[in-house]
């Protein structure tokens, strides 16, 4: 048995800017209501032709593999977790495998929204521990804004999301007191409505019904949020899944080096810090430059925060994540 430890990092946002005092001008919305509900300041948004979620994939991933200090050929395998896939099918990790011109090794699609790099990184975790990988790529990327109803209709949820990508090579680590201590995921179905994508899906209706139909009303192409239930909901097993990790290896809050939570809600992540008396420096935010990025915010947050030297040689670092379906997780890792 291996251990499994990060080995690179890598991040890419677009360039494109979009501020709330933007979105102010095409919806009923303003800097004040976005930030007090949200924390949010700006985020970043695709140029229509400019970039796709596997391209931005890509260019995290090229960095994280030069960090890494491997060649694309030692990936063994590749996980790519996103809910803004380039296509409903295939899934952007064997685009990842072409485009970055890969031998033809596995490629995984993880669909559990912003619990998916979480999910993800557990798998490469499981694959490296029983040896059957050395070096795993994880991806998280997101095309949110193409997608978004930028009305005063859609303002609850268009306004708190952000594209953006982030990797991490997963490489094996003898010393088993270092690297990925462990990993806990968990889902309840139950809620999964409320925080969801309906259409277009097998179960709703096809493309067909779309073109036949158009019925500009039809919300269900538009995702959907129920705000104050997730928020309820979120800050509960944000705070059960942290501590069930350490728990697990014999921690304490105080122990945390540095929390890197989802970037949901600014809101929520203040109340996790409050909740576990941890100081800003133990905990580490970036939802007000890039909102809510889902599957990638955790990989962008984690290379920022190593990148300003927030995260050192045998730190504990922790990963948590909530969200649709609802999915939720945490990874506890010793740096």
């Amino acid at each position: 048995m291996y251990n499994s430890k990060i080995i690179g990092l890598g991040h890419f946002v677009p360039e494109n800017v979009v501020t709330n005092d933007d979105l102010s001008k095409v919806m009923d919305t303003s800097d004040e209501w976005i930030q007090e509900r949200t924390g949010i300041q700006e985020r970043r948004h695709v140029i229509k032709g400019d970039d796709t979620t596997t391209s931005m994939g890509v260019k995290a991933a090229k960095i994280a593999i030069e960090r890494a200090g491997i060649d694309k050929d030692d990936i063994d395998f590749i996980i790519f977790a996103t809910l803004s896939p380039d296509y409903y099918f295939p899934g952007p990790g064997v685009l990842v495998q072409r485009d970055l011109d890969i031998k033809t090794v596995g490629a995984l699609d993880v669909r559990n929204q912003c619990s998916g790099f979480v999910y993800g990184l557990s798998v490469a975790d499981q694959y490296v521990k029983s040896g059957m990988y050395k070096n795993v790529l994880v991806i998280g990327s997101e095309l949110h804004s193409h997608g978004l109803d930028m009305t005063t209709r859609g303002r609850g949820v268009s306004v708190i999301f952000g594209d953006g990508a982030g990797a991490a090579v997963v490489s094996r680590e003898e010393d088993a007191s270092k690297g990925i201590l462990s990993s806990h995921l968990h889902s309840e179905g139950q809620h999964a409505e409320e925080l969801s994508l309906i259409a277009p899906g097998m179960g709703k209706r096809w493309v067909i019904d779309i073109i036949e139909d158009n019925d500009p009303n039809d919300e269900s192409y538009y995702p959907y949020m129920n705000g104050q239930f997730v928020f309820k909901n979120a800050v509960v097993r944000f705070i059960e899944v942290i501590m069930e990790g350490l728990q697990k290896n014999g921690l304490q809050p105080s122990d945390i080096d540095m929390l890197i939570p989802h970037q949901a809600n600014l809101r929520i992540s203040q109340f996790v810090q409050k909740k576990f008396g941890l100081t800003d420096n133990q905990v580490f935010n970036n939802i007000t430059h890039y909102g809510n990025t889902t599957a990638a915010s955790i990989p962008i947050a984690l290379t920022e925060a190593w990148e300003e030297g927030k995260i050192k040689d045998g730190d504990l670092v922790v990963l948590a994540a909530f969200g649709s379906g609802f999915t939720w997780g945490s990874v506890i890792i010793r740096w």
